[in-house]
């Protein structure tokens, strides 16, 4: 959904993220304003709509986005802007963050919701555990969250609302029909909003590996609930993300995520790397789903950090590994 589009239906639904936010005292009326971005050439060496998780740059919002701009990709990913997470933002805050999107022409991919990275309350795994996030919520908040996030979807043009599956226990299987309709149930939701829900396999939470996203979103079978697949969440779970999960995933994903990850020679455990630092087959990835004329979104979440902490340089150390990558990649012939 461009925001041209968004703004036709803008004014009903802003009403209602309006009304949520008065009802939360964040704000007392509701105004703000959609624009349209400007198009710009896609960064070289890669025909995919490539983007970025601002949040994994840096928490200000502003030179996250001039971070993005200054490679000439076109996408940004909304989850965290001023350490807030996204559904605590003010008014102003929401109307100040289209501004600066629209000011460095890009367009958001998704919104990166916490829905359902909480407990399954019929299966608690963990004493109630914040998000990491600056999310606060539980199970009782899921439908004011799902609400919201579709008309922040709208408000920054994006038809997609990023989800998971609830903290994983440790028996996946067993919460795997209480997960299932409950994600049945808000994908129901989101297709009477026109709203398309992405499900990450998260490694902490009750789908994380291909095989576990593959299944779920083949039973459930609804065009409004889609995978967001991360191949490095997969590997944290110790499948092998390319060939095996992708195998698993593949023509069933609207979004995707990027990092990489590695094996620490000593001590033998898993550690986040920079994209092309790690053991995940990325050029076979890319490949693979450029082969299949996949035409959505993607995102560097880069979560590997230097030894000096430096997340800007861990970001551009990370990028610049995966646009090498991607420079390698062969286009398919038109047919």
């Amino acid at each position: 959904m461009r925001r041209t589009m968004a703004r036709r239906h803008f004014s009903s639904g802003l009403l209602g993220l309006g009304l949520g936010l008065m009802a939360r005292g964040v704000v007392g009326r509701a105004s703000l304003s959609v624009r349209t971005p400007q198009p710009k050439a896609p960064a070289a060496g890669t025909r995919f709509k490539l983007g970025i998780i601002t949040d994994e740059i840096t928490q200000d919002f502003e030179p996250a986005l001039g971070f993005i701009s200054s490679y000439s990709l076109q996408w940004c990913e909304l989850r965290e802007l001023w350490r807030k997470n996204i559904m605590n933002l003010s008014h102003e805050e929401l109307q100040r963050a289209c501004d600066l999107i629209e000011q460095h022409h890009l367009k958001v991919s998704d919104i990166g919701s916490p829905v359902f990275k909480y407990n399954l309350p019929e299966m608690p795994a963990r004493p109630e555990k914040r998000d990491t996030f600056h999310a606060d919520f539980t199970d009782q908040d899921s439908d004011r969250l799902l609400d919201e996030s579709f008309e922040l979807a709208r408000f920054f043009g994006t038809p997609k609302v990023r989800v998971f599956s609830f903290w994983r226990v440790s028996d996946p299987e067993k919460a795997y029909s209480y997960v299932r309709d409950r994600l049945a149930r808000a994908a129901e939701r989101a297709a009477q909003n026109h709203i398309t829900l992405v499900l990450e396999n998260e490694h902490e939470c009750n789908i994380g590996t291909g095989k576990e996203l593959g299944r779920i979103l083949r039973d459930i079978n609804s065009p409004a609930l889609r995978g967001n697949w991360d191949p490095g969440n997969a590997a944290m779970l110790h499948e092998v993300p390319y060939p095996d999960g992708y195998r698993e995933v593949r023509g069933l994903f609207a979004h995707m995520h990027i990092k990489d990850v590695k094996k620490d020679p000593r001590s033998g455990k898993l550690a986040w790397a920079p994209v092309g630092g790690g053991f995940i087959d990325w050029r076979g990835q890319l490949q693979a789903v450029a082969d299949s004329g996949y035409d959505g979104t993607m995102s560097l979440e880069t979560h590997y950090r230097r030894p000096d902490g430096n997340k800007v340089e861990s970001s551009r150390e990370s990028l610049e590994g995966l646009l090498k990558i991607l420079k390698e990649i062969k286009t398919p012939a038109p047919a």
